[in-house]
């Protein structure tokens, strides 16, 4: 799967990053070029976090799927099981469609944030005398939500490793109940 999708600018769908009811003006001619990449980059990075929740999203999804459908329960674990690449084998197409799509954002919504975080630091080395106190309010109130954003991507990835683990303790449960006992 390519990564071209991150130079690639989509409007966003909901308009949650922006502080004020206003919205805000396009940059001036006289706004230095790095605040309207920065912009652009951070758009870019919002439809990726969106994506990365959706994707997010389809994997509980595809595991709620398996855990209703008993086709899909396995009696057995292949060989490869007693391995760590377990995880990624037990599952079949939806859930590793859906993790690998989780990976690829994720990786997109990384490049993009540090993209904007380089960017940061190479403008708060040279002069911005061009900006106002309004947009450095509105860059302040923006870092702050894309920090409170990153923290709660955190904390959902953290929640999604722990409902892949006890997916995985259910279906191993599951099959050690199917096992046919001997009377």
């Amino acid at each position: 799967m390519e990564m071209e999708e991150e130079d690639t600018l989509l409007p966003p769908t909901t308009t949650h990053l922006s502080p004020s009811p206003n919205p805000t003006p396009p940059p001036s001619s006289t706004s230095p070029t790095n605040s309207r990449t920065i912009q652009e980059l951070s758009l870019s990075g919002q439809t990726h976090l969106e994506d990365t929740i959706q994707a997010a999203f389809h994997i509980l999804s595809a595991m709620n799927d398996e855990l209703c459908n008993p086709i899909l329960w396995s009696t057995q674990f292949p060989n490869s099981a007693l391995t760590n690449d377990a995880p990624s084998e037990i599952g079949g197409g939806a859930l590793n469609e859906a993790r690998l799509t989780y990976k690829s954002s994720i990786a997109s919504l990384r490049s993009v944030l540090t993209t904007i975080s380089n960017s940061l630091k190479t403008s708060e080395g040279s002069p911005m005398t061009s900006s106002s106190p309004t947009d450095e309010a509105d860059i302040d109130t923006l870092e702050e939500r894309a920090s409170s954003l990153e923290k709660e991507l955190i904390n959902k990835n953290k929640s999604l490793k722990l409902l892949i683990d006890q997916l995985r303790e259910v279906i191993s449960d599951i099959s050690t109940w199917q096992s046919p006992c001997s009377v």
